[in-house]
């Protein structure tokens, strides 16, 4: 019972970095802007939280520093794919490419360095719970955030008028345009959350769930959130249930390793990743069901003056 408890903790914990980015990634494409950069963002903030963390000793600090790495990259890009009308997946996958190689750079001189212990969060009284407080009681306070982000998103996009202009932004920017709506601030504003989310995720990945620096370190986590707003059909819930599903295989894959069971190791750490492909395969399979959620101007740029 014991070892299903660490499981199950253990999976929310790497679903929490899925979860903050996807969600991120989601108002972005809300919007109807497509970030590729995503691996990059997470890897840039990452070593910037490290860094912060090595120096300061605060938490805190390093996810603020993660959450700036992030906003400000993706500020670049925005800039670049809303006002100068660059190529959102070329410029994404640049963005990418560049944030692995410069953070690369940086971490040379903090691979071998090793943070302070980290605190220990555990809920009183509910924490000694057998099996759920192990689950559910022992998690950083950014696991639970990951839950309150999606509500509020939940909230922002169906319950207020901002929320609804967003939408309108992602479903016909021509026609929000019409109506007075600043559509490229508006674009702008989602691709800087975006990144600031992903710079969460990346700041939490090298500062509390591993925590270490490794050159390459998200290893794809930024792929699997940006192909989880897909998968999830654009849905902030099934985002996080997404995220959950992706980071029990993780654990799963780990957990057999562990154990020594007589599977080759690169093919159990294939697994998140054939689970993606598979996934999203089976989603293809329904376009009609893609359409119907799907913001219509994805990935399509916007001209104010046509």
């Amino acid at each position: 019972m014991n070892e299903i408890a660490l499981l199950l903790g253990a999976t929310f914990n790497a679903g929490t970095v899925l979860a903050i980015a996807a969600l991120g990634l989601l108002i972005n494409e809300k919007a109807g802007i497509v970030n590729l950069g995503a691996e990059g963002l997470m890897l840039c903030a990452a070593i910037a939280g490290f860094a912060v963390a090595v120096h300061t000793g605060n938490d805190w600090i390093a996810f603020a520093a993660g959450i700036g790495a992030g906003a400000l990259l993706a500020a670049v890009f925005g800039v670049m794919v809303i006002w100068l009308n660059t190529n959102q997946y070329a410029t994404g996958l640049a963005l990418s490419l560049f944030g692995a190689g410069l953070s690369a750079f940086v971490g040379v001189s903090y691979v071998q360095e090793k943070l302070t212990p980290r605190v220990d969060y555990a809920v009183p009284f509910l924490s000694d719970i057998p099996l759920i407080g192990v689950a559910f009681f022992k998690q950083h306070p950014l696991v639970y955030f990951a839950v309150l982000l999606m509500f509020g998103i939940v909230y922002f996009l169906f319950k207020t008028r901002a929320g609804l202009v967003l939408r309108s932004v992602g479903e016909s920017p021509e026609s929000a345009h019409a109506l007075g709506y600043p559509v490229r601030r508006i674009r702008m504003l989602a691709v800087i959350f975006g990144g600031a989310m992903c710079g969460l995720a990346g700041a939490y990945l090298s500062v509390i769930y591993t925590p270490l620096w490794v050159q390459g370190m998200v290893a794809g986590k930024g792929w699997i959130a940006l192909a989880l707003t897909t998968f999830a059909t654009w849905r902030p819930a099934r985002v996080l249930l997404g995220a959950y599903l992706f980071g029990g295989v993780t654990m799963v894959q780990l957990a057999l390793q562990s154990r020594g069971v007589a599977v080759s190791e690169q093919l159990l750490s294939m697994t998140p990743y054939i689970a993606t492909i598979v996934v999203l395969a089976l989603i293809s399979r329904n376009p009609a069901w893609i359409r119907v959620n799907m913001p219509q101007s994805l990935g399509k740029p916007f001209y104010p003056g046509a």
